[in-house]
């Protein structure tokens, strides 16, 4: 699929994911280039972790629709899709966790699309889906090596809750990918009546 946008106005639109979302999957590429690992600090920003610089290479997380496939218009979960100029660009998979908060399952931007806000427009939407929920917040997991989603995150004002060395290791003995937990509590919610 050839993406066609216009950089000086790009339209963000996001709504439910409809039966288009497996071929939308099938047909993009969702790789990012790593170029370090981060030390990861709870009680520092991003922009101070220090970095563990590497030989560059691509990171795809291979991912599949039907892992999701039941999460589309669940009772406790949901699946958007973030359009850009028309085009499918992006996508949140979301589901109430055992603990109460929000859990972003997953949330892929085309490598073509970034930089147009897609990513913001879809955590805003979970944001809005957590909220008409009444949940205390919203949790994700990115690595290390995804600094850019880190740098999003914290912008958009997660927090680091907590940082797993061992999470990879079951996949890869000597991994040096590391799991970050972020977290946006809510400073409110809506009282039932």
């Amino acid at each position: 699929m050839h993406l066609v946008m216009n950089p000086k106005d790009p339209q963000v639109s996001v709504r439910l994911a409809d039966e288009g979302f497996a071929p939308y999957v099938w047909c993009n590429d969702f790789s990012f280039e790593v170029r370090a690992y981060a030390r990861a600090d709870r009680h520092k920003k991003v922009e101070h972790w220090p970095l563990d610089l590497i030989t560059p290479y691509r990171k795809c997380y291979g991912i599949d629709p039907d892992e999701f496939a039941s999460y589309r218009g669940g009772k406790d979960s949901d699946i958007f899709m973030a359009y850009l100029d028309n085009q499918p660009v992006g996508h949140v998979v979301v589901s109430t966790n055992w603990n109460g908060f929000a859990h972003v399952d997953e949330l892929a931007v085309v490598a073509s699309a970034r930089r147009h806000g897609v990513a913001r427009s879809l955590l805003e939407v979970v944001k809005f889906w957590s909220h008409k929920k009444n949940l205390p917040g919203i949790m994700l997991e990115t690595q290390n090596n995804n600094l850019g989603a880190c740098r999003l995150y914290e912008r958009c004002g997660y927090q680091v809750g907590g940082i797993d060395y061992l999470r990879y290791r079951g996949i890869d003995p000597q991994t040096s990918e590391v799991a970050i937990f972020w977290y946006l509590i809510f400073e409110s919610r809506i009282q039932p009546v």
